[in-house]
């Protein structure tokens, strides 16, 4: 059985307006990775991450 990590809100902000932004944020925020401009941002930042981890480990 696997648990549900407890969400931390060091804010003022009570969790049902955070949600809310959320609900708001996401659909902009999938169409965006799924376009072609998305794509091509998320294959450059996986790319530099990869250098980053090269880098750590020489």
């Amino acid at each position: 059985m696997s648990r549900r990590k407890k969400l931390i809100n060091n804010t003022d902000i009570p969790r049902h307006k955070i949600e809310a932004i959320a609900r708001c944020l996401l659909p902009d925020i999938l169409a965006f990775y799924e376009s072609e401009e998305g794509q091509r941002e998320f294959a450059e930042w996986k790319k530099q991450e990869a250098e980053k981890q090269e880098d750590k480990t020489e």
